[in-house]
């Protein structure tokens, strides 16, 4: 039974991990920016601005949030080779929307640093090449800073410790602002780097495992699919002068197609005979690989569960999860009923999702069908359980069944 996922599924499963965090830096981003505009009207405020200068920083302040946020969705999909302005339209109205604001708030209030502000932190915002945004960040820092050193100066030489303390809190929010957005961005260009090389690993992994098996099967089949045409070949050589000398390279063709059947079986169950224990870390690890919370409890002594009957009910359940659960959280279990030996003992693998939000997506196929053959002639039984936010199967095996001689 196979554990690939389709390309589909499992690009929207290993995908959704990444996409929650980039909301979590979109959300920061955006949180941090309205801070700043708020903080400028509660100064402005306590200033006894006119209540025009107020709505025109407020509304403003909001407009060029909303404008910034076209910004971020963009730098999603950052490509290094592309440059700070990838798409002219969905650029240049953001930040022509931060120059206006910028220029009539810093008309209005009289204020360097509230005029400065928007055009820097939305030209923070574009997809400048990492060394370029580092310097752009260490130069815009330095005249926010100088600025706002300016501003305190010219508008409140003789400033009382209230308006004092007040004007450094706003000084520190406007000029760190595009530091922290530099760092969010920075953090997000981490992760993906990171997710690209997960997936990357991921792909080399399955593509050096089909290779090597590629290999064995090729070597296999072609030294007896060789042998079997050299036999036959002789075979037919000899029929008219040899009938019985034919006949016998039959029967040795026939030995090497037996032969070739039974290297091919021992070579899938070499694949296939993985101790449980395992079998069940290679499951957390493709759950998780997906973006599934997974986590498992097996026995210390699992090694010596039934894998033939097992291992396949474990890989058939994981694909299960993978291909029809909500996609969220899964819980597995192994665990040994009873002592070893003793009347009735028996293993129990036990494994619980969160169900589908799509009914259709709980259509299991044949796949339960099969487990329930297999555990029936191992004389086990199988008990599933589906509600609307949980699916649990429970599969059950004497501890005397047949298939615990894997090799460990």
């Amino acid at each position: 039974m196979s554990t690939v996922l389709p390309d589909a599924i499992g690009a929207r499963r290993l995908n959704r991990g990444i996409t929650a965090t980039w909301w979590y830096t979109v959300s920061g981003v955006m949180v941090f920016q309205v801070m700043v505009v708020f903080i400028w009207l509660s100064i402005f405020g306590g200033m006894s601005v006119d209540p025009v200068t107020l709505a025109t920083v407020g509304i403003g302040g909001l407009v060029w949030c909303a404008a910034s946020l076209p910004l971020l969705l963009q730098y999603r999909h950052r490509d290094d080779t592309a440059g700070p302005v990838a798409g002219w339209r969905s650029t240049l109205i953001p930040l022509a929307i931060a120059v206006v604001f910028g220029i009539v708030s810093g008309v209005v209030s009289g204020l360097w640093l509230v005029g400065a502000v928007p055009l820097i932190q939305s030209l923070a915002l574009l997809n400048w090449p990492r060394g370029v945004r580092l310097r752009l960040l260490v130069t815009a820092m330095v005249l926010l800073a100088a600025l706002w050193f300016i501003d305190w100066r010219t508008a409140f030489p003789d400033a009382d410790a209230e308006i004092s303390s007040a004007w450094v809190v706003f000084g520190v929010f406007g000029v760190g602002l595009p530091a922290m957005t530099v760092m969010s961005l920075w953090w997000w260009d981490v992760l993906v780097t990171l997710d690209r090389a997960r997936v990357a690993e991921a792909r080399l992994g399955a593509t050096q495992e089909r290779l090597r098996v590629a290999t064995d099967v090729h070597d296999l089949q072609g030294h007896h699919l060789q042998v079997i045409a050299l036999q036959l070949e002789l075979a037919e050589r000899l029929l008219d002068k040899d009938p019985d000398a034919a006949l016998e390279q039959l029967r040795l063709a026939r030995t090497s197609v037996t032969e070739a059947r039974q290297g091919t079986r021992d070579l899938a169950m070499r694949f296939r005979g993985v101790p449980l224990p395992d079998e069940i870390a290679n499951a957390v690890d493709l759950l998780r690989a997906a973006g599934t919370s997974a986590d498992a409890e097996v026995s210390p002594d699992a090694a010596a569960a039934p894998a033939s009957v097992l291992g396949p009910v474990i890989r058939e359940t994981t694909t299960n999860v993978l291909r029809h659960g909500g996609g969220r959280w899964a819980r597995l279990s192994l665990t040994r009923q009873g002592g070893s030996g003793e009347q009735g003992a028996a293993w129990r693998y036990e494994i619980v999702n969160d169900a589908a939000s799509d009914p259709a997506s709980g259509d299991d196929g044949s796949g339960l069908d099969g487990i329930s053959r297999r555990v029936a002639e191992a004389g086990g039984e199988v008990r599933v359980e589906r509600t609307k936010t949980e699916f649990h199967v429970v599969v059950t095996v004497p501890d005397r069944a047949p298939g615990k001689d894997v090799r460990r």
